[in-house]
């Protein structure tokens, strides 16, 4: 029983790492993580460091899904925090994946740069730890980079790189992937951006990545997204109201089927607080 909770935990683990779309938080999953020039709330920190200096104040989030795709085993929880200064941002994260049989957490720490508000450059340093019970732990430190660039007022260009250094766990290769994005973000109306990204694991084939968001209203957005690696369709809503903003979205997988995100976000804007 215990060989066959391994060999699940592994299969689990394997597919975290070939679907980015189980990363951080409800607004990039509705958008199929297509925001890489986007970069607009704290888990930003996950997806692209360098907008994190385009957030002026100070902002938490929380993310959490209990059961993806009704597996349990496959249970993921984030936190993040950024903090302002005159030269940019500091922000502090966390993730936490699996169950008592295979666990992974991971602690961030990433700083951006901005210049004159037209260039943004971010970096974060990752300590990253795994665990299999009976089978021993290992822990690894590797480096993200990232840009944003305002082409126009309303077009942006931005650039991330997932493990500069290439860790890995241990003596084994290529356990935590090495992922570029690129992608530009536009906005076509003052409430209505269109977002799209190419995105490479130097070990599976390029994905393309295209999301909508649409602010509705003052205090309501609605989004959707698909990417072709795999296939995968989004959707989700966004409700702000005060120093809160709830995020909620629904993404299908072609082999697993159809699972359900949500989470917060809380923003200490300047007169709010």
């Amino acid at each position: 029983m215990k060989l066959g909770y391994f060999f699940l935990a592994y299969i689990l683990q394997f597919s975290i790492s070939i679907f980015p779309q189980i990363e951080p938080g409800a607004k990039q999953i509705a958008l199929s993580h297509s925001d890489v020039a986007l970069s607009s709330d704290v888990f930003t920190l996950f997806n692209n460091p360098a907008g994190l200096s385009e957030i002026k104040w100070r902002e938490a989030g929380v993310y959490y899904s209990p059961a993806p795709f009704g597996f349990s085993e496959m249970a993921n929880g984030y936190i993040a925090y950024n903090g302002p200064f005159n030269w940019g941002s500091i922000a502090i994260g966390g993730m936490s994946y699996g169950f008592n049989l295979y666990k992974e957490n991971k602690i961030l720490l990433g700083a951006s740069y901005n210049l004159a508000d037209k260039f943004f450059f971010g970096a974060v340093i990752n300590f990253h730890t795994v665990s299999i019970k009976n089978y021993g732990s290992a822990n690894s430190f590797y480096f993200d980079l990232g840009g944003l660039a305002y082409l126009t007022d309303q077009l942006r260009w931005g650039f991330a790189i997932q493990n500069v250094n290439r860790a890995s766990f241990g003596k084994e290769k290529d356990q935590i992937p090495v992922v570029f994005r690129t992608g530009f973000s536009f906005d076509v109306m003052s409430n209505i951006s269109l977002n799209t990204s190419l995105e490479k694991d130097v070990l599976q084939n390029a994905a393309l990545l295209v999301g909508i968001n649409y602010d509705v209203v003052k205090y309501f957005s609605i989004r959707t997204g698909f990417s072709n690696e795999p296939s995968s369709f989004t959707v989700g809503v966004g409700i702000n109201y005060s120093l809160f903003s709830l995020d909620y979205a629904v993404f299908t997988h072609p082999d697993l089927g159809l699972t359900h995100q949500a989470g917060i976000i809380i923003s200490f804007k300047p007169g709010e607080e």
